[in-house]
């Protein structure tokens, strides 16, 4: 695929990056993800895992759930339980989540060593003057 045709918002379905945008907005979809890779959860406890507001998990599952990623099962007991897990094309996203997970650890420690080096050249300052 050419570069130029994923510069463009409107290329869902077409361009891979434009496609997983969409599919992965929101400040809590990847997070969502990552807690359904272990199973089924219901919504209670992605919630209380994530720390997110009612509403916006609401939110952002069902439109989660419109694009085939998560599915939502309710059980038939009083009271209702619902559980959410991944679909089939959502458990396809689980080796991406490790690969997003190794990343994240890689510039955490990038961080630190960035960190550490400041402090370093900050206390070799103060010994100078």
């Amino acid at each position: 695929m050419k570069k130029e045709t994923c510069k463009k918002a409107d290329q869902f379905g077409i361009c891979p990056y434009v496609t997983a945008q969409e599919l992965l907005q929101g400040k809590w979809a990847i997070l969502i993800l990552h807690e359904l890779e272990g199973g089924p959860r219901r919504f209670n406890q992605l919630q209380k895992a994530i720390d997110v507001t009612q509403a916006t998990l609401s939110s952002q599952l069902r439109k989660m759930e419109a694009e085939g990623l998560v599915s939502r099962t309710v059980y038939a007991e009083v009271p209702p339980r619902v559980e959410y897990q991944l679909t089939e094309i959502g458990r396809t996203f689980v080796p991406v989540l490790a690969s997003i997970r190794s990343w994240g650890e890689q510039y955490i420690a990038y961080l630190h060593a960035k960190n550490h080096s400041e402090n370093k050249d900050a206390v070799q300052e103060e010994k100078a003057q």
